[in-house]
């Protein structure tokens, strides 16, 4: 895992530099992240591995726009996102980023095509829901509830949800941690293949290390550093990775 991936664009989507994050104050502070210093190239499929408090959520809030760093830069693009406003922050996560979590946060009273559609509707230049659907194997059950749906396929809908807005990134935090794994390496294909086909740069953070093996780069943190990045010449798909 050690030669440049070809085929992607070598312009950097995020560039992170010393990045700190501490919670608290005196000595009930906690540093989650500990001078993060990390390149993300455009439209890579990148997995952030670590265990439990290693910083990997947090690094996902803020480049998300969902946190606020302590110290450092956060740069997407060249702008700097630790710079920018809340209504600024509120814009770049509007038009930019979709967000993929473990639990699904689906409107239980709304069909896959109606929760889609929510999207749709605050976006610039969204896709039709039931083409976000079909993106992720779901052309079938779009007027089903999410009660009607199988853990995965909720998941997959979500997955639809963020995708139909178009978003340059993919943020996704345990995508598959509430399911089994045949449903989880369907999730994975589906995420795979929307990275393929829009192009948005894709952060996974899992902590099943089996996973690494779909990506481009592996990026491994550890005490709320980056300890190991590896870049992947040739990635595996989701239904050869061992679970």
């Amino acid at each position: 895992m050690s030669r440049i991936v070809t085929g992607k664009d070598t312009q950097a989507c995020f560039d992170v530099r010393g990045l700190r994050r501490v919670y608290g104050k005196g000595p009930a502070a906690v540093e989650a992240l500990r001078g993060v210093d990390l390149e993300i190239p455009e439209r890579e499929l990148i997995v952030i591995l670590g265990a439990s408090g290693s910083g990997k959520s947090t690094f996902l809030n803020i480049i998300g726009g969902l946190d606020q760093a302590t110290e450092g830069e956060v740069l997407f693009r060249g702008v700097d996102l630790t710079a920018a406003s809340a209504a600024e922050l509120t814009q770049y996560r509007r038009r930019h980023v979709g967000f993929v979590f473990q639990f699904y946060n689906l409107m239980p009273s709304l069909t896959a095509w109606e929760n889609v559609a929510l999207i749709t509707e605050i976006a610039d230049a969204p896709l039709k829901p039931a083409e976000a659907l079909g993106l992720v194997g779901l052309s079938d059950r779009i007027d089903h509830f999410p009660a009607q749906l199988s853990g995965g396929e909720q998941q997959r809908v979500a997955i639809a949800r963020a995708v139909a807005k178009q978003p340059s990134v993919m943020l996704c935090d345990e995508p598959t941690g509430a399911l089994d794994s045949a449903t989880g390496i369907r999730v994975l294909e589906a995420l795979v293949d929307v990275n393929r086909s829009i192009g948005a740069t894709t952060l996974i953070i899992t902590h099943n290390a089996g996973v690494a093996a779909i990506a481009d780069r592996v990026v491994v943190f550890a005490d709320g550093r980056v300890r190991e990045t590896q870049v992947n010449a040739s990635p595996k798909s989701p239904r050869d990775v061992t679970w």
